[in-house]
């Protein structure tokens, strides 16, 4: 095979030396926009995924550069440029993307852009010099273009080139390339592209122009001509509802909690692996570890969120379905008709009410509330919002629990019953309030040989002092915490909430990088170094130590205490709704979620990339892998297919209700069997 390879170069040599020094624009434009696709592959997905999506890419890349040789020589380097332009912004805005959420950007994030603007400091902190090495390719490409004319290279090719007959090898060759690809592909491969849920997998299968293309396409079909697809959607809507069997039954939790009214306190990015934690024998969470012993507390609960983020969280506890494969609900379906937690209390005589300390137009909650069906929403200007009292994004968790006081009380003063969402903000990134955490010791004192003296002294080790997000995350979590502590005196002292369940929850884990909980995990402050593989107290960190590290906390309290305990069966945030639902005596008949007391240990927790986690497994869709949770299980196939087709069930059937506005549209229409 080489002599053969070596002999068709020796025959050809003199037309590849020709095709080279006549097409130095063409191959310029193939090698730079390759070499950046593959950069950006190789910074996500790392080396060992990245040899296919490269190959992939420079299949697309060279059809894409045929379509050049359509144009004369002179007029070519504005078509090249200008999808060099194209990809190298697929690769910027892909790059800082990962970086913040391990996934790649859909289309309709472009909606959500606005965003951006009140979390400006949480990106540039963690913006890296390599995030802005994109911009590097189109410059060599202008100064290439800039030396070849000076040589007089355009005016030499004109005379020469047969535009027609490059553009169709180059479309050949391109064609054969991505033909090789194709052949290769299965049937999941195909599937996973259709479905556009798994970006990951379709990254590192197709490449990144592939999947942005195909995200466009998918995008246009259901925003843009969303009947496309809708009479096998509510096909699956109407098949699923009608044939779903009742799956409430009555517990020791059911209706205790009727006639109460409920608060949820929703964390800013406070996790469960920080509760009972302790640095330097003091609580990072003395407040809520109280509380957890106080109330009912969820040990192993997930929130499910996509690209929306605290905006996921607040439509899945709210709606028991699932993010939307592309964009967001809050930005991209606000307008739909669902059941929610809201609606459901008001259908009982409830007032309910938000309150946050962000602007409203901040994931669209203006409008989006209201759709969900809060009554009023108590929003940054309800506040007095100023510099002192400010950390981070907006005004302090201190200051915004004591002026909702007077909010609270008259709400109680006005309403029988009521249900309210209170929204912190503190403990979102950029953990940059310091000073105004106060005094949480996070170096450690420990005990070394001096080398001069050989005797043992006591010294002050950095710990946590040397890694920002990891130290800054734990005195904002110790912060906030703290602040909590003050609500919870606050009620006792104003004589609040004696009739009002209080639910606690983590909106989603700090998106901290795996090398900061292994630096937490695995730092000696006595030997001054981390721990590596083989020291005694070494603690593995990997993808899936990082994955089951993801819960945050759920605690439902009330002050009388009454009810109390440890809850540790797996749960999604899609199943605190029905869950509720079976507490408080209403239900939501489109839910997606079930009443964790009634399903107990056969619970399914899905994500939206197609992972899912049940009590004997977390299952990694885009490597098709596992790992077991009990050591001594095995796990049968058929319980994995079972698992993987529920898990694409679910996320299939929640998109169409939210793109097709199914409730609305077919709701009337489902006839349940009775059981």
């Amino acid at each position: 095979m080489k002599k053969k390879i070596l002999s068709f170069y020796k025959k050809h040599k003199k037309s590849f030396i020709a095709f080279a020094l006549t097409n130095r624009q063409f191959i310029s434009f193939i090698i730079l926009a390759t070499l950046e696709t593959a950069l950006l592959s190789f910074c996500t997905l790392g080396f060992s995924e990245n040899i296919i999506s490269i190959f992939f890419d420079f299949s697309v890349i060279l059809l894409l550069g045929s379509i050049g040789y359509l144009f004369k020589p002179k007029k070519q380097y504005v078509y090249f440029q200008s999808i060099l332009c194209i990809i190298t912004a697929i690769c910027l805005i892909n790059g800082i993307y990962y970086t913040f959420y391990s996934s790649f950007v859909t289309v309709g994030l472009i909606e959500s852009l606005g965003q951006v603007n009140t979390v400006t400091d949480a990106v540039f902190d963690k913006l890296r010099i390599y995030h802005v090495i994109y911009l590097v390719f189109p410059i060599c490409f202008y100064l290439i273009h800039k030396s070849l004319s000076n040589h007089n290279y355009f005016n030499y090719v004109s005379k020469i080139e047969k535009g027609k007959k490059n553009f169709s090898t180059m479309l050949l060759i391109g064609v054969i390339c991505l033909s090789i690809n194709i052949v290769t592909l299965t049937g999941t491969d195909i599937s996973r592209l259709v479905k556009q849920w798994n970006r990951i997998y379709i990254v590192e299968r197709f490449g990144i122009l592939t999947y942005q293309f195909n995200d466009i396409l998918q995008s246009a079909q259901s925003r843009l001509f969303s009947y496309f697809g809708y009479d096998e959607a509510a096909h699956r809507f109407i098949e699923y509802y009608s044939t779903k069997k009742d799956e409430s039954t009555k517990n020791k939790y059911t209706d205790i909690y009727k006639g109460k009214n409920v608060v949820l306190i929703h964390m800013e990015s406070l996790m469960t692996m920080f509760l009972n934690l302790k640095i330097n024998g003091q609580e990072v969470t003395p407040n809520l570890n109280r509380l957890s012993k106080e109330g009912l507390y969820f040990s192993n609960f997930y929130p499910q969120i996509s690209v929306g983020t605290s905006s996921d969280t607040e439509f899945t506890l709210n709606t028991s379905l699932m993010p939307a494969l592309s964009g967001t609900v809050f930005v991209n379906y606000y307008d739909r008709d669902y059941i929610s937690l809201e609606k459901l209390l008001k259908d009982k005589g409830y007032y309910a009410f938000s309150m946050h300390g962000n602007n409203s137009t901040m994931w669209n909650r203006a409008e989006m509330h209201k759709s969900l069906g809060y009554d009023k929403f108590y929003a940054k200007d309800s506040f007095d919002v100023t510099k002192e009292n400010s950390i981070g994004l907006g005004i302090s968790d201190h200051d915004f629990f004591a002026q909702m006081i007077p909010y609270l009380k008259e709400i109680e003063e006005k309403n029988e019953h009521y249900m309210g969402t209170l929204i912190t903000l503190t403990n979102h990134t950029p953990w940059d309030g310091k000073e105004a955490y106060g005094e949480f010791d996070i170096t450690a004192k420990v005990e070394r040989i001096n080398e001069e003296t050989g005797l043992k002294e006591t010294v002050v080790d950095k710990y946590l002092e040397d890694t920002k997000n990891i130290g800054d995350y734990l005195r904002s979590v110790h912060y906030a915490d703290a602040c909590i502590g003050e609500f919870v005196d606050s009620l006792y002292e104003n004589n609040l909430f004696n009739n009002t369940v209080v639910v606690f929850y983590g909106d989603h884990d700090a998106k901290l990088a795996s090398k900061e909980y292994n630096y937490l995990f695995n730092y000696d402050p006595v030997l001054g170094r981390l721990k590596e593989e083989g020291d005694v107290g070494y603690v593995p960190y990997d993808y899936y130590e990082n994955e089951l590290n993801r819960k945050t906390p759920l605690i439902i309290w009330t002050k009388d205490k009454k009810v109390s305990g440890k809850v540790d069966y797996y749960m999604g945030m899609i199943d605190l709704l029905p869950t509720l639902g079976n507490m408080f005596g209403f239900k939501n008949e489109f839910a997606l979620g079930h009443d964790i007391f009634s399903v107990k240990n056969d619970n399914i927790v899905i994500f939206p990339n197609g992972n899912f986690l049940t009590e004997n497994l977390y299952y990694n869709n885009s490597k098709s892998e596992y790992i077991t949770l009990k050591k001594s299980i095995t796990i049968d196939e058929n319980y994995i297919e079972e698992c993987k087709e529920y898990t694409e069930k679910m996320l299939q059937l929640s998109n169409d209700i939210i793109v097709y506005d199914l409730i609305k549209m077919e709701g009337a229409n489902i006839k349940r069997e009775t059981s």
